[in-house]
């Protein structure tokens, strides 16, 4: 279908637009539908997006980072960690290394011991915080020289902590996308009913315009206008209520984890716009494929 022809249809025309009842059921179905979809459509836009950056930070965050444990008794642990920060400090693609305080590890601890945890009564390893830096950590070699001379060390590169993570995020972004489209083609679809339905009840009146000489194009462009309005101006409406609603969700904080900051972030705010238009294009295209089948059964 060319672009003049898209342009013809969408034409208006006072005469072809008495075709289509301007109130009913079906108007009404249509306004319902696409303002309803494109209200689920923003938050499942504003979930992609969020789970997207989740991924990038998660994966950010722990990517540049590993721990360093030293499992070793009392009399021992401040020997090997010293030797443990000396291997550290000349080893290629560590950016920097210092051991936490013992304050630093009781804040670590709090949330599942207490604030009054006695540390100095408990075997409580010594963490190293390794930052990492260009061209990168070779972790198999740095193990194989940490177990040579600091046998205590259990080197963690956050691995197998990061993938999981980042996957799952990447499984909400899919999980966005792919329910943008469930909702793009349920809205295809009671379109595509609600159409039907209009074109059954109006048969009387196509057979008459054929009488006095109209053809199906003629008629089939009144209610692809019709409807793909209406799809339009609902959308457009549940655009607003849905950015509204996002708009209103707590912000991002680290004390909420990943259930806040679902909203979205700089020019994605401009992304809900195109909702209302992409609406009006599936209205089109089902309007269109079903006055096409319709006329042709009503012949």
């Amino acid at each position: 279908m060319s672009q003049g022809t898209i342009r013809g249809l969408l034409k208006r025309d006072a005469r072809a637009d008495r075709v289509v009842p301007p109130t009913g059921y079906t108007a009404h179905l249509t306004l319902f539908v696409s303002g309803a979809m494109a209200f689920l459509a923003v938050f499942a836009l504003a979930l992609s997006l969020a789970s997207g950056r989740l991924a990038d930070r998660w994966g950010t965050e722990l990517a540049g980072a590993a721990t360093l444990r030293i499992n070793a008794p009392a009399e021992q642990l401040a020997a090997q960690t010293e030797a443990a920060l000396t291997v550290l400090g000349q080893t290629p693609g560590v950016a920097s290394a210092r051991a936490l305080t013992r304050e630093e590890q009781a804040a670590l601890l709090s949330p599942w011991f207490g604030s009054d945890l006695p540390l100095d009564t408990l075997p409580i390893p010594q963490l190293i915080e390794i930052i990492e830096g260009d061209p990168g950590l070779d972790a198999a070699g740095l193990r194989l020289r940490l177990g040579a001379e600091v046998p205590g060390a259990v080197l963690d590169d956050h691995t197998r902590w990061r993938e999981p993570l980042v996957e799952a995020a990447m499984s909400l972004r899919r999980l966005g996308w792919i329910s943008i489209l469930l909702i793009g083609g349920a809205t295809a679809a009671m379109i595509t009913l609600a159409a039907n339905a209009s074109l059954a009840a109006n048969a009387q009146i196509i057979e008459v315009l054929r009488l006095v000489g109209a053809r199906d194009r003629f008629i089939a462009r009144a209610f692809v206008r019709r409807f793909t309005y209406r799809a339009f101006f609902g959308a457009v409406v549940g655009v607003l209520l849905g950015m509204t609603s996002v708009l209103l969700l707590p912000e991002a904080s680290d004390e909420g984890g990943f259930l806040t900051g679902l909203g979205f972030q700089g020019i994605g705010w401009l992304l809900p716009v195109l909702i209302p238009f992409l609406g009006a294009a599936v209205a089109f295209l089902a309007t269109w494929t079903a006055a096409s089948r319709k006329l042709k059964e009503l012949s």
